[in-house]
């Protein structure tokens, strides 16, 4: 049962079709799951290797993953934000390719942020747009205790 991908060129996204069988699969037969059209073109597919969490996680602790993102290189914060997607096998949404693409242009992740108005901390967890959101851990809990 074979499962092709293909991009569309009518919608304009990448898609999986499904075949029932070899004999079946045939480029001509293909449509688009989500606007029914037979404008496709087929791509070739990533290869997948099944990984432990473990596994995933160990290849991400690499000390050279890290370099450059203690001195807030944003070329560097671009390759890490890569790295992390392709190991933890999350397909980067249209907007954070458009993030990764201006970091890797050398743009700073505040220009960034300012011009997608706050939607950059909201994407990458919820936080406010200029920091990390929650509490100021320097200020007083008001009571007392400091």
């Amino acid at each position: 049962m074979p499962i092709y991908e293909y991009f569309c060129q009518d919608c304009r996204k990448r898609v999986s079709v499904f075949f029932p069988s070899m004999a079946t699969a045939r480029d001509e037969d293909a449509r688009c799951p989500h606007c029914g059209g037979a404008n496709l073109r087929r791509l070739v597919s990533r290869v997948f290797t099944l990984k432990s969490e473990e596994s995933r996680l160990e290849s991400l602790a690499d000390s050279s993953l890290m370099a450059g993102l203690e001195n807030e290189d944003p070329r560097a914060l671009a390759h890490f934000m890569r790295q992390m997607s392709d190991e933890m096998g999350e397909p980067l949404d249209p907007e954070m390719h458009e993030v990764i693409d201006r970091l890797e242009a050398g743009e700073s992740p505040e220009a960034i942020e300012e011009s997608l108005g706050g939607e950059l901390g909201e994407e990458l967890g919820g936080a406010p747009a200029g920091g990390l959101g929650g509490e100021d851990l320097g200020a007083s809990s008001g009571d007392g205790a400091e």
